[in-house]
């Protein structure tokens, strides 16, 4: 589990397939600051918004798994090397909750639209790839976007909005986004839950 507050990042560095694992499958070898001990080889790190299990510690790197189901519904499956990746650890039991819960389980994929930077905070309009989900869109509702806790500041016919402010643009990936980009999009789990038991 994750809360959605960014603070390091990583860039690809190498893509492979493996034949330690399932056939179609691949491993994403991550470079970054953030510190990772022996033991926490196995851990879930949500990576880019996507819960990834930590297999392997270089010196200045680190690899993770990614399933065939992870490339289906992430944007991983079109990643390329020299990507910017926001990177989270799992949160502990007592840490203050500043986003929201966020279990790294992407639901989809979703497309920039538009980018409109009003005050040096921007307004992104984006489209779910798969329209399904957006009876599960609800204006102020909590959404996670590459891993980040934000806020959906509209929901609209074809679409919906984020706005992101000049910090969380700082410390995250967002900052790179550019019309057609894919960015991975978890819907809020309270909002899945409630509209499935009201079913």
């Amino acid at each position: 589990m994750f809360n959605g507050i960014i603070y390091n990042q990583g860039t690809i560095k190498s893509i492979r397939k493996s034949s330690k694992y399932v056939s179609g499958s691949l491993v994403i070898e991550i470079a970054s600051s953030i510190r990772f001990n022996k033991t926490d080889i196995g851990e879930s790190v949500c990576c880019d918004g996507v819960c990834l299990t930590l297999i392997r510690i270089k010196k200045k790197s680190f690899l993770f798994y990614l399933s065939k189901e992870t490339l289906k519904r992430s944007n991983f499956k079109y990643a390329k090397i020299g990507k910017k990746i926001n990177i989270e650890k799992s949160i502990f039991h007592g840490q203050k909750i500043s986003g929201h819960y966020v279990q790294g389980h992407v639901d989809t994929r979703a497309k920039v639209k538009s980018i409109d930077i009003i005050d040096k905070s921007w307004n992104v309009k984006l489209e779910l790839e798969n329209r399904k989900l957006f009876k599960y869109l609800i204006e102020k509702a909590s959404i996670s976007i590459n891993g980040i806790s934000l806020t959906i500041s509209k929901v609209a016919r074809n679409f919906f909005e984020i706005s992101v402010i000049p910090h969380t643009l700082k410390l995250t990936n967002l900052k790179d986004l550019k019309k057609n980009d894919l960015v991975n999009v978890e819907l809020d789990i309270f909002s899945k839950y409630i509209l499935k038991l009201s079913n």
